[in-house]
């Protein structure tokens, strides 16, 4: 006979990740970081650099949609300071192997179009509290592959919270197009009203 066993979430945990009244907190998360990926997703798409609020709208032809230039030069000094001893910048020897490979013309191409693209609408999609969950895992993966090719600076304290907002995806879009979104589409082990809808109407 199988027993099942149910451990609860401390109190503090239930408040801050899926309660209503929390979602101020994740709002205020959400936007900072949000505009911190759109803006440095914009900052490569017009091939530009400026300060936090600076943006440029001209094109140059440095945008990381022109050229793969950009994406190789990063690629390139990440990979001269692999295996360098064990604490070189880049310790794992598959990544480094990776970078070498991405530092081709052909996936430089694609990966620079996918990473400024991407980090603008992780950005967009945070900000607007769509999909949070998904951004922020998205926004983490991004994170740590900056963090595996040698790059500290701001991507620790990034990650944490884009892992916090991970767990924080049930409550943290509230304040934003999460709140529509996910009742009507639903997850993946629980269907939206919309899904439910469409089965109704299958089985009519």
């Amino acid at each position: 006979m199988r027993t099942t066993v149910d451990y609860e979430e401390p109190r503090f945990a239930q408040w801050l990740f899926s309660s209503t009244s929390a979602a101020a907190i994740w709002l205020v998360v959400r936007v900072y970081f949000g505009y911190e990926w759109m803006h440095a997703g914009w900052g490569k798409i017009t091939g530009t650099e400026g300060g936090f609020w600076t943006w440029h709208f001209a094109f140059s032809n440095e945008s990381w949609l022109r050229t793969s230039k950009p994406l190789q030069g990063f690629v390139g000094y990440a990979s001269s300071n692999a295996a360098q001893g064990p604490h070189s910048a880049v310790n794992y020897g598959w990544y480094a192997s990776f970078l070498q490979w991405l530092g081709h013309p052909g996936p430089a191409a694609i990966f620079s179009k996918v990473i400024s693209l991407g980090e603008f609408a992780i950005g967009l999609a945070l900000i607007l509290g769509l999909f949070t969950g998904v951004a922020a895992f998205l926004a983490g993966t991004l994170t740590m592959s900056f963090g595996l090719a040698g790059v500290a600076g701001v991507n620790p304290l990034f990650f944490v919270f884009e892992v916090l907002l991970i767990l924080a995806w049930r409550n943290a879009g509230h304040y934003g197009l999460d709140r529509y979104a996910l009742p009507a589409i639903g997850t993946p082990w629980h269907r939206g009203k919309v899904f439910q809808e469409e089965k109704a109407h299958a089985l009519a």
